[in-house]
């Protein structure tokens, strides 16, 4: 392998590894949610994705994204990693203790926190890329809606979740894409889309992966 000719000092975008982690965990867990598999005795096949990829590799990207000096990546990425970890803990220790009759509303809490914390940061991914922001704008609608399921205790809103989850990840899964081939081609091979604030602000500029502002 050849001798990188880049600035030492220079790390990779992590934005990529956090968004696929991000996408893959909400797949299968949305798939789940959306009742697309019945048995739900099989859903434990989310714990070791929570804890490995949507956990692990999406905290250290959230790291790596404050080496970067990107306050929105680290705080997206880190977040969310503590999400998926959080969630492995409470599906698998916490859960299975509460009392039966009253576990939607722990649950419901749960949901209802990163709910508010999706929606801000919402309003922060107006500056950043239409990839991000259609991340996060779908995030938002899933979060919210998983939460309305569990205080409602309904099934068919836990699918409509489960959907928009599925499309979630979908968004996520593109962004990573097109993050991580427009940086291996070092061109804009892939659309991540004007931003909001680019069309207030015309004269700013941004660099880097997905949360550049690159057409």
């Amino acid at each position: 392998m050849s001798t990188p000719t880049t600035d030492q000092g220079a790390i990779a975008d992590p934005g990529p590894l956090g968004l696929a982690a991000f996408a893959a965990t909400t797949c299968v867990l949305s798939t789940f949610n959306a009742n697309l598999i019945t048995d739900k005795s099989l859903v434990a096949v989310v714990l070791p994705l929570a804890l490995f990829y949507g956990g692990l590799a999406q905290l250290l990207a959230g790291m790596w994204e404050f080496r970067k000096g990107n306050t929105f990546g680290a705080t997206a990425f880190g977040s969310f990693g503590a999400f998926w970890l959080s969630y492995a803990a409470y599906a698998k220790f916490v859960v299975p203790g509460l009392p039966a009759a009253t576990a939607n509303q722990a649950t419901g809490l749960y949901l209802l926190v990163w709910a508010v914390f999706t929606i801000y940061m919402t309003v922060a991914a107006t500056r950043t890329t239409g990839a991000i922001l259609a991340v996060f704008v779908t995030l938002s609608a899933t979060f919210v809606v998983l939460c309305v399921a569990e205080f409602a205790q309904s099934p068919n809103t836990v699918k409509a979740g489960g959907w928009l989850g599925l499309l979630t990840a979908v968004c996520a899964w593109y962004a990573s894409f097109a993050g991580v081939t427009n940086s291996t081609y070092h061109r804009a091979v892939m659309p991540v889309f004007p931003n909001l604030g680019e069309r207030l602000r015309p004269h700013r500029t941004h660099h880097g992966g997905p949360f550049g502002a690159h057409a």
